[in-house]
């Protein structure tokens, strides 16, 4: 009996997979150590809890656009996941592990991306915010704006630790929904032209070197 076999020479390493091309849509910030600084961690996940506020299966979606993007290898499931979001240090469960650079590119480009097949959505949440505001109508009054809200009062409660809120200083429902209005309009502001870039780099203002 033949038998042929194909093997590695000693010393050869195998061949690196290389990463997806859609991070590199995002610059290189320079930062010391390529780990990411604490208010862009505290901000990504701020987004990620709006969309979730947004979208009742906002998490599964996260996941699965991990996939559609050639980012699972980054994003690989929902433990995964958990970990990288609970470097915010404002979680009730902070993980004290970096959060690398490469997977804050990962989760700004989907937090995009979402965002995008959001934006009627979203624009129309802040757009019914401002008529109420002009006609000094209680924001409760609209079903819509008021079950985002809730839902993101709801989520902001059980997960971050107001011990750890620092200059947030959010100790009412009132200041809740203020930064729940604000996301939405970082958000938005994610969907414009280059604006997935131009929030990157905003998470390092201050920050470079």
């Amino acid at each position: 009996m033949n038998v042929s076999a194909s093997l590695t020479p000693y010393n050869e390493s195998p061949t690196p997979k290389a990463l997806p091309m859609i991070l590199d849509t995002l610059p290189e910030p320079a930062i010391e150590g390529q780990i990411c600084p604490r208010r862009a961690r505290l901000q990504i996940d701020l987004l990620l809890l709006a969309i979730e506020a947004l979208e009742l299966e906002g998490s599964e979606a996260i996941l699965v656009f991990a996939q559609e993007l050639d980012l699972k290898e980054i994003i690989r499931d929902r433990v995964n996941l958990w970990r990288m979001r609970s470097t915010n240090p404002m979680r009730r469960v902070n993980i004290r592990r970096p959060l690398k650079i490469i997977e804050a590119k990962a989760l700004v480009i989907i937090t995009c991306y979402i965002a995008r097949r959001l934006t009627v959505t979203i624009r129309q949440l802040l757009m019914i915010h401002q008529q109420l505001l002009d006609k000094q109508i209680p924001l409760e009054q609209n079903l819509r704006l008021s079950n985002y809200l809730e839902r993101f009062r709801v989520h902001f409660k059980s997960r971050m630790n107001p011990r750890r809120m620092g200059a947030y200083a959010l100790t009412s429902d009132e200041k809740i929904d203020e930064l729940a209005i604000d996301l939405l309009g970082k958000l938005l502001f994610c969907t414009g032209t280059a604006g997935m870039q131009r929030f990157w780099i905003s998470l390092f203002d201050g920050e470079v070197e």
